[in-house]
C-alpha cells in the first residue's frame, strides 16, 4: 500500500500538479477495463458472429472516415471552449454508446448486430473526432514539458496492470457463460469502466500557465494586433498553412508509420480465429503477456527518453513493431502466440509511451488544437486507407504473406522517423 501510495503521490511532483496526475492515472485505469473487455473482444466478437474480413475492417475504417470529415471544424470547435470541459462532455457522449452494445443480441440476428455494432460506433466516432483531439491538447495544457514523459510512461504502468487483469478475466469470462450473454456480460463491465473514467476526466484542469500563455497569443482587447486578420476562406478554414511549416515532415512520418499499423490491424483476429484456432481465453492470455511487457518496458521510459529523444524511442520503437506480424504470420501454436504477444508489448512500451510527446514537442503551443487535427486526419486516414486495404491484401496476396508486408513497411516507417521526424 505504502508503494502504491508513492507511485500516485511522488513527493517529488510539484504541489499545485499532483491532482492532476492522480487523475491522469486513475482515467487510463478505468479506460484500460474498457480497452481491455469491451474493446479488446470487439473485432473477435464479430468474427465469432461470421464477420467477413471486409466487415471487420469495416469497424475500424467508419470512426476514421468520420474523423477525416470532423477533424479540422472539432479543432475549430475546440479552440473556441475551455479543454477540459469539452473533453469531458465529448467523452460522456461517446462513451454512453458502450451501453447500447449491451443490448445488440437482445434485437438483431447474427448479421444484424454485426451491423448493429457498426451503426453505433459510427455514431460514436462523432464525439471522438472531438475527444481524441481535446485530449491530447488537455495533456499538454496539464502536464508540464518536463513531467510528460514520466506521467505517460506511469499511465502506461497502470493501463497494463488494469488491461492484463481485464483481458485474462474477460477471456476466463467468455468461456464460462453462454454465447452471446458472456459478450454482453464483457460489454457492460467495459462501460462501467468508461464511465468512471469521464469521472475523473472531469477534474483534470490546464495549469493556469498554460491558459495565460494562450491568452498572450492573442492581442488584448484594444490593442493594434501586428498581424492583419485574414478573410475567411476555404484556405484559411483548412489551416493548409500548417503544411508550409517543419510539422509537415513530422506528419508525413507518422503517416507512414499509421499506414503500415492500421494494414495489419483487421488481419489479426481473423488470423487468431482462422488460422491459429485461438479460443477467448488464449487471446486474453496472449493480450494480458502483452501488457505485462509494456509494462516492463514503460518502467525503463523515462531512462531511455533522458539517454536519447522522444523520436529516437518512437523510431526505433516503430522498427521494434515490425516483427509482431513477421512473426506471427509464421506461427502455428499457441505458445508461438504468446511469444510473439511478448515481444509485440515491449516495442508498443516505446511507441505508445513516447510517440503523443514526439508530437506534442513539435506542436507550437499557442496553436495546438489546428495542428493537432491535421495530425487526427493524417491518423484517421491511415486508420480508413488500412482498414480496407488490409483485408483486401490478404485476399489477393494471403493473409501470411500480408503480415509480412505490413511488418516491412513497418520497419522503413520507423527508419524513417528516425532519420527525418
Amino acid at each position: 500500500m505504502k508503494l502504491l501510495r508513492r507511485f500516485f503521490v511522488n513527493p517529488a511532483v510539484p504541489a499545485e500538479y499532483r491532482a492532476n496526475f492522480i487523475h491522469f492515472y486513475l482515467d487510463i485505469g478505468w479506460y484500460a477495463l474498457l480497452a481491455g473487455s469491451s474493446l479488446n473482444f470487439q473485432n473477435v466478437y464479430a468474427a465469432r458472429l461470421g464477420a467477413s474480413g471486409f466487415q471487420i475492417g469495416l469497424l475500424g475504417a467508419i470512426p476514421a472516415l468520420v474523423s477525416l470529415l470532423l477533424a479540422i471544424p472539432a479543432g475549430f470547435w475546440l479552440a473556441k471552449r475551455r479543454v477540459h470541459h469539452a473533453v469531458f462532455w465529448t467523452s460522456v457522449v461517446y462513451r454512453l454508446g458502450f451501453l447500447l452494445w449491451v443490448f445488440l443480441p437482445w434485437v438483431f440476428n447474427e448479421q444484424g448486430q454485426i451491423w448493429g455494432l457498426t451503426g453505433i460506433i459510427f455514431l460514436q466516432a462523432i464525439p471522438l473526432t472531438a475527444l481524441g483531439v481535446g485530449f491530447n491538447a488537455l495533456f499538454a495544457s496539464a502536464v508540464p514539458t518536463e513531467w510528460r514523459a514520466s506521467v505517460a510512461a506511469k499511465r502506461n504502468i497502470v493501463l497494463s496492470v488494469v488491461f492484463m487483469g481485464a483481458s485474462l478475466g474477460s477471456g476466463w469470462m467468455l468461456e464460462q457463460l453462454p454465447f452471446p450473454f458472456n459478450y454482453q456480460v464483457i460489454f457492460f463491465i467495459g462501460f462501467l469502466g468508461a464511465a468512471m473514467s469521464s469521472v475523473h476526466l472531469y477534474f483534470i484542469r490546464p495549469l493556469p500557465e498554460a491558459e495565460s500563455g494562450a491568452e498572450r497569443s492573442a492581442p488584448e482587447p484594444g490593442q493594434p494586433s501586428n498581424e492583419i486578420a485574414p478573410r475567411p476562406s476555404l484556405k484559411n478554414s483548412l489551416r493548409l498553412d500548417i503544411w508550409k511549416t517543419p510539422f509537415r515532415v513530422t506528419l508525413l512520418v507518422l503517416l507512414a508509420f499509421h499506414l503500415s499499423q492500421y494494414l495489419a490491424i483487421p488481419l489479426f483476429p481473423i488470423y487468431f480465429v482462422n488460422e491459429l484456432g485461438l479460443t477467448d481465453e488464449h487471446i486474453g492470455i496472449g493480450t494480458a503477456l502483452f501488457y505485462l511487457t509494456v509494462l516492463l518496458g514503460s518502467t525503463q521510459l523515462s531512462r531511455l527518453v533522458r539517454k536519447t529523444s522522444h523520436k529516437a524511442v518512437t523510431g526505433w520503437g516503430v522498427i521494434g513493431m515490425s516483427l509482431y506480424p513477421i512473426f506471427l504470420a509464421f506461427s502455428t501454436q499457441v505458445w508461438e502466440y504468446y511469444a510473439v504477444s511478448i515481444l509485440g508489448g515491449l516495442v508498443w512500451a516505446m511507441v505508445g509511451g513516447a510517440q503523443l510527446n514526439y508530437l506534442l514537442e513539435a506542436c507550437p503551443p499557442q496553436d495546438r488544437p489546428a495542428y493537432l487535427a491535421w495530425y487526427t486526419i493524417v491518423l484517421n486516414a491511415c486508420a480508413l486507407a488500412g482498414s480496407l486495404l488490409g483485408p483486401v491484401m490478404a485476399t489477393g496476396i494471403g493473409i501470411s504473406l500480408a503480415l509480412v508486408v505490413t511488418g516491412i513497411l513497418r520497419g522503413f516507417a520507423g527508419a524513417a522517423i528516425l532519420k527525418w521526424g
